[in-house]
């Protein structure tokens, strides 16, 4: 059997009997006891959000108000959690647009993937995160409630999406 060098087994007596260990542990805590507080109110002040954060979904529109959605059904297709419901028929124009843009919130896993799909930017993940409700049927968007996210968040949608430009 091998035995330990006097030396190790000395070190480890004067550490244990100076207590080194609980010396470094309340120096360490004492260093960050003077340092700005990382700890924020929650409720009455927020920290910033990632450009590339995702939140509430939001149908957007054109600036000359038409929406942007042109019923591909690409994010129909790819959403994983099956979450999305689209219907969509031909305008007088010749033009395809939604009839029908339903988001089950219940389902959504915030993947992003329907965002990534679009090839026109109509539907996001937007900046919002605080959508708590008080029963399930709030969270089975329709169209109508898309529409009205993306015009409320509108500016920062297209802020985010202009500061992640170069990285798509």
């Amino acid at each position: 059997m091998k035995t330990k060098p006097l030396k190790v087994v000395l070190d480890r007596w004067v550490k244990a009997f100076a207590l080194l260990d609980l010396l470094k542990g309340m120096a360490l805590t004492l260093r960050y006891v003077f340092k700005h507080k990382v700890t924020i109110n929650y409720p009455y002040e927020k920290a910033s959000a990632s450009p590339r954060m995702r939140g509430e979904h939001a149908l957007r529109r054109y600036s000359n108000g038409e929406e942007r959605c042109i019923a591909c059904k690409l994010c129909e297709a790819v959403c994983p959690a099956q979450a999305i419901t689209i219907d969509a028929e031909p305008r007088s124009d010749g033009s395809r647009r939604t009839t029908r843009y339903d988001i089950d919130m219940t389902k959504c896993i915030y993947c992003g993937l329907c965002q990534e799909a679009c090839p026109v930017d109509a539907i996001v993940e937007g900046p919002n995160y605080e959508f708590a409700v008080r029963s399930r049927e709030e969270l089975f968007y329709n169209k109508d409630k898309l529409i009205d996210n993306g015009d409320r968040w509108e500016a920062l949608l297209a802020e985010n999406i202009k500061m992640d430009e170069p990285y798509r």
